[in-house]
């Protein structure tokens, strides 16, 4: 991870967090002249905990505690069927996150120890690796996957099945949704999307990344060429290639990559594809997945691929076929 990277996303994380507790702070204020009683109550309640601590460290009074956190409960009470009554404006003394785990920290304490938030590890991800692979994320959507530019023809001489590309592409539909549901079932196989170029599987891809990151998760998008090229060089100690990268492959939580084909396939690439794909598979720490896409046939794959991969790619993926015609030409 490039340390300036890191350290430019936490000063925006801290104007965040301050513009949200500052305008937090604000309607407060505002809140208390309209409902002078709220105010008396917060006071109230100030002093009372400050008087729970100071007995707590001193003569440990248990009746007095008893009465002191009495006391709190009735007026948090009060404080709730005032809120209540005032309704939605009452919101908006509770600061406005951008994201509610970390209250835009860009860290997770649990009393003990910190970890780096997900919100953040994907904006180094966005930055460092995805760039302009995802850029356009919010218009590639679930919502804008349009099913009419898909042929509703039936031709086994065309396409080799019997039924259409648009019912073709319905039921990889159904997959995707599917994976997204059971994402953190280590039994839901992970993804490949095989087929010629403008069939949409770059698109779906998106749809997936898009809806995965409203639930929290990470999402890293390499192209097969650039990722195995990263890696070797990583482990040529390539002075330019962070000591991170290798680490983020292997833990994102969805590794989507895609034109499997085009990294001018070597002994070397092989065996760093195989140990990127089965420790993924493998992984201790939590469930990982994994999306494929590619412009060859099962037939190439095979050709191309050792067994090893071959065995990962058959027993632990869904092998999604996209055909029809460009659907680029039919927007």
């Amino acid at each position: 991870m490039n340390n300036s990277t890191l350290k430019s996303l936490l000063i925006e994380y801290d104007k965040k967090r301050i513009f949200a507790e500052e305008l937090a702070q604000k309607n407060k204020e505002n809140l208390y002249n309209k409902f002078p009683e709220l105010f008396d109550i917060d006071k109230k309640l100030s002093s009372l905990a400050l008087s729970t601590i100071k007995e707590m460290t001193k003569n440990n009074n248990k009746e007095l505690i008893e009465k002191l956190n009495s006391d709190i409960t009735i007026l948090k009470n009060q404080k709730e069927k005032i809120l209540k009554s005032i309704g939605k404006e009452a919101e908006s003394i509770i600061p406005n996150y951008e994201c509610k785990i970390c209250n835009d920290t860009g860290y997770i304490f649990d009393g003990k120890t910190s970890k780096m938030c997900n919100c953040l590890k994907q904006k180094i991800y966005n930055i460092e690796y995805n760039k302009c692979n995802i850029s356009n994320l919010e218009k590639q959507n679930f919502n804008n996957f349009n099913l009419n530019l898909y042929s509703n023809e039936i031709s086994k001489d065309k396409y080799g099945t019997d039924i259409s590309p648009r019912e073709n592409i319905k039921l990889i539909l159904d997959i995707c949704k599917k994976f997204i549901t059971n994402f953190d079932n280590s039994e839901e196989k992970n993804l490949l999307f095989r087929g010629r170029t403008g069939l949409g599987k770059t698109f779906l891809s998106s749809c997936i990344a898009n809806e995965l990151l409203k639930q929290g998760k990470t999402v890293l998008y390499q192209t097969s060429s650039v990722m195995l090229d990263t890696i070797i060089n990583y482990h040529l100690g390539k002075s330019n290639i962070s000591s991170d990268i290798y680490d983020h492959l292997l833990n994102v939580d969805l590794l989507i990559i895609d034109d499997l084909g085009t990294e001018g396939i070597n002994n070397m690439k092989l065996t760093e594809l195989f140990n990127l794909l089965n420790t993924r598979l493998l992984n201790s720490k939590k469930v990982t997945k994994t999306i494929i896409s590619t412009n060859l046939t099962l037939q190439d794959i095979f050709d191309a691929y050792d067994e090893r991969i071959v065995s990962r790619i058959i027993g632990y993926y869904n092998i999604c076929y996209f055909f029809g015609d460009d659907i680029r030409f039919n927007k």
